[in-house]
């Protein structure tokens, strides 16, 4: 059987080397659909990493109050009939909540889409939050420039702004952006601090985030998206568990709104878990749908390598008749085309895993995540195309067995 095997990857190699072409025009669907697959674990693992790295930076303890929970932003403009009846989150509801002894912080805060100007340079429209001078301590980051705001600039509304760094960097180049004036939604704010996001997914859901401004000041000047647009962030004591926090703050807000015994909320709690929930979905879409894509190719491939290997039986007719001649049994036959057909898609495999990874290593330097190719995703890969290469190279390998002796003999 081993001297079969190695006959056959011998034969599948000579005709690779008398026809390289044709040979690498047939696996090229192979390595397509395997250097796709493997760009996809790699994307896939990559931001699961960064998430459960985010569970460390912004503790597990942490969780958000809102009107109400969709995939998807709700209209606010045609709510569904569960949203209308649901009242607005409001300053009273955090209040509530940070009564709660075993609540260390709850406060409001508001989400606003502006875009950011300086000079002549603007940015797309972008999340923005007014918060207040512990927002840091709920998501994390770094203040690498200037200050946060004052409790006495929070408390006046004052129009200051704390700059992510990465819109810094591309409104300002160089230059310092501490004490310069932007308009934010055509309003003019000053820049009093840059602050460097962590990488944390677990920040308030939504779009590219622009920076944070005082709450009263974001709640007065812009309009609001109550549907969407206001929560309430929660961090529990660190010696009291998520799950108690998140049942005491449903207590306490049911309380706070009236709601009695069998009455349903009127409001919704985004847990970690639930983002992580979500990404995990999301994440697990993408690559279901890339892995549909590369099936196409890896179809294709197979096609090619069946293609090839009609022409190679073709070519062959009387070697196999001799071979019958000699006393060689059908199933012999059939084993070395398949073996043949199996080594060209190995390869293709080979090459396909090799390209994955240096695409593994791009994206990782492109998107800055801590991308990693799964020693899974190679090993599947490697079966994958052989399995493709046994079954697409059995209709040509049976008929190479099949053929008569003698017919094969008087072929030209």
């Amino acid at each position: 059987m081993l001297a079969q095997v190695r006959e056959g990857i011998l034969i599948a190699t000579d005709q690779l080397r008398s026809n390289k072409l044709r040979s690498a025009l047939t696996i090229l669907g192979v390595v397509i659909g395997v250097t796709t697959v493997m760009a996809m674990a790699s994307i896939v693992s990559g931001i699961q990493t960064q998430v459960f790295n985010a569970i460390a930076t912004a503790a597990p303890n942490t969780f958000y109050v809102m009107r109400y929970f969709a995939t998807t932003p709700t209209d606010p403009q045609n709510p569904p009939y569960e949203v209308r009846i649901r009242p607005p989150i409001r300053e009273s509801d955090a209040l509530a909540i940070a009564r709660v002894p075993e609540i260390s912080y709850a406060s409001l805060w508001v989400q606003v889409l502006a875009r950011i100007e300086y000079g002549d340079a603007r940015t797309q429209r972008m999340e923005l939050w007014g918060a207040d001078e512990r927002y840091m301590d709920v998501t994390g980051g770094t203040l690498i420039k200037g200050r946060l705001f004052s409790r006495a600039e929070i408390n006046a509304g004052t129009p200051v702004f704390v700059i992510d760094a990465d819109v810094a960097d591309r409104l300002f180049g160089e230059i310092d952006p501490i004490g310069k004036y932007i308009r934010v939604g055509g309003r003019p704010l000053q820049i009093i601090g840059v602050l460097q996001p962590p990488e944390n997914m677990f920040a308030p859901p939504g779009q590219e985030r622009g920076g944070l401004m005082p709450f009263r000041y974001a709640r007065s000047a812009y309009t609001i998206d109550e549907v969407n647009g206001l929560i309430v962030a929660v961090r529990a004591r660190d010696d009291v568990s998520a799950e108690r926090a998140q049942d005491l703050t449903v207590v306490a807000l049911r309380q706070a709104r009236g709601l009695r015994p069998g009455m349903p909320d009127t409001f919704d709690i985004l847990t970690q878990d639930q983002l992580l929930s979500l990404v995990s979905q999301l994440t697990g879409a993408f690559f279901a749908v890339m892995v549909a894509l590369s099936g196409v190719a890896l179809m294709v491939g197979g096609i090619g390598v069946m293609a090839i290997m009609m022409v190679s039986v073709t070519d062959r007719t009387t070697e196999i008749g001799l071979r019958k001649a000699l006393g060689a049994r059908r199933i012999e036959i059939l084993f070395q085309f398949l073996v043949e057909a199996a080594t060209l898609t190995l390869m293709g495999g080979v090459i396909g895993i090799a390209v994955g990874l240096l695409a593994g290593e791009v994206i990782k330097r492109v998107l800055d995540i801590q991308a990693s190719v799964p020693l899974w995703s190679a090993v599947i890969a490697a079966a994958v195309s052989v399995a493709i290469g046994l079954v697409f190279g059995m209709i040509p390998a049976n008929r190479a067995a099949r053929m008569d002796p003698v017919e094969a003999l008087r072929h030209e």
